[in-house]
């Protein structure tokens, strides 16, 4: 038996390198009884086989992804082959997943996909694989890494070490799919896996790897005698214990992802992040940086309280704050999200086209901004920010985080780059020095 797992591309547009493999596919296919060939096929990276001899056909998916996700589906369907469709989007909305798919796989996959190959086995597929329990993180097998090819990604070793976010933020998609209570892989599993790994940077997927801090503490201890570098992500509230910021570093952390969101602390209030306190931020990104981690922080444009200023202000905090780097997005009300179910309530959903669900689109309508004026917004955000006159600014005093400070901007100066270029809307950043800026 043949199987063969398909990660869609997002967009028409090639937009570079990826960030990394996809990590659920890996498991997935780590997860497939030993007697199945597993193919594995990452369309950012090469072209689907569509006369490929597979038994079965399985998609993983994000919303951005779910059009292209279908598309792929229903074409294999056209040739005969059966087709599973599972991932976030899914699990979202898995009777819309049902009319592309031979079966859905709502949820985590740990057990469904192993019932899911015997009933196929067995000519008994059923149409919805769900079930209220959530795998124990120590089922979860090392990913299968040969299955693609590192050189094909910025970031090609991703390890996972815990799933579930308690915080369930209005807008987020994690704990819906993920569920609501930190769950942790053995330290002794991960540390395995990190040994088997070449030595370059690691990525830790985790939404909050120190979401439990006894645990961030036992697993920061078991792999500083690795010397391995790394990068994950972190809630700010963890980020206000400089104990644990000591151990992350000591155990090789060099960067950390951190959503910010907005700088309006009756914003954060509303949408439930109320882990978040504006008067903490720069507090934090000094205590980060005194320890040489890097702040690559995350900022939403579009909540009912954001009014045109939010863009400078936004920008300006960037630049004084001396972030190493900043993500910026429309707020988007993917499916499954307390966002989305508001919005739809209130009628101010415009867009179902999920091709537009990627954070750089208008698909709903702001209470306080025009959609045009958001759309340049983020764009002048990201010039503002990716221009040089910024970089050096916000990195000149970064010495001890320089690597990946530097690996940061390049990234997201190259890919803002493609993106306004395929927007049709490309300008040069604005290079100029500002005014009392101190490279």
């Amino acid at each position: 038996m043949k199987a063969m797992l398909v990660a869609p591309r997002v967009g028409e547009e090639k937009r570079g390198k990826p960030l990394f493999p996809p990590l659920s596919l890996m498991t997935l296919a780590a997860l497939t009884p030993e007697d199945v060939e597993v193919d594995l096929v990452d369309e950012a990276v090469q072209p689907i086989d569509f006369d490929t001899e597979a038994d079965i056909i399985g998609i993983t998916a994000t919303t951005a992804a779910a059009n292209r996700a279908y598309e792929i589906a229903d074409q294999f369907r056209q040739r005969g082959k059966p087709v599973v469709i599972g991932g976030i989007h899914a699990t979202a909305l898995p009777e819309e997943a049902a009319t592309h798919a031979d079966a859905v796989v709502v949820g985590e996959a740990e057990g469904k996909w192993q019932r899911l190959i015997s009933d196929l086995r067995h000519g008994a597929l059923q149409k919805i694989y769900s079930d209220d329990t959530r795998p124990d993180p120590a089922c979860i097998p090392a990913p299968r890494r040969e299955l693609i090819r590192d050189k094909d990604y910025l970031f090609a070793y991703t390890v996972q070490t815990t799933r579930g976010c308690p915080f369930n933020c209005s807008f987020c998609s994690v704990t819906s799919f993920f569920g609501r209570t930190y769950r942790t892989r053995p330290v002794e599993a991960v540390v395995k896996e990190v040994k088997s790994l070449p030595e370059t940077l690691l990525l830790f997927v985790d939404d909050n790897i120190m979401g439990q801090p006894a645990y961030a503490r036992r697993l920061f201890e078991a792999i500083t005698p690795l010397s391995r570098k790394w990068l994950g992500q972190a809630s700010l509230s963890m980020l206000k214990h400089p104990e644990l910021i000591e151990l992350a570093a000591k155990s090789g952390c060099k960067g950390l992802f951190v959503g910010m969101e907005t700088l309006s602390d009756s914003t954060l209030k509303s949408i439930g992040k109320t882990i978040n306190r504006r008067s903490d931020y720069e507090d934090v990104v000094k205590r980060l940086h005194d320890v040489g981690i890097a702040i690559l922080a995350s900022f939403i444009f579009g909540f009912d309280d954001d009014d045109p200023s939010v863009f400078e202000k936004t920008v300006e905090f960037v630049n004084r704050a001396r972030l190493d780097a900043a993500q910026f997005a429309i707020l988007t009300p993917f499916p499954g999200t307390r966002v989305f179910k508001e919005l739809e309530s209130e009628g101010r959903i415009i867009d179902k086209n999920w091709d537009h669900y990627d954070g750089a689109h208008v698909v709903y309508k702001p209470a306080r901004l025009k959609p045009e004026v958001l759309l340049e917004g983020l764009k002048n955000a990201y010039r503002e920010v990716y221009s040089t006159a910024s970089i050096l600014r916000r990195l000149g005093p970064a010495i001890k985080t320089s690597f990946v400070s530097i690996l940061l901007n390049v990234a997201y100066r190259q890919r803002i780059t493609r993106w306004l270029k395929a927007l049709g809307v490309y300008q040069p950043p604005n290079n100029s020095q500002p005014e009392g800026a101190t490279p």
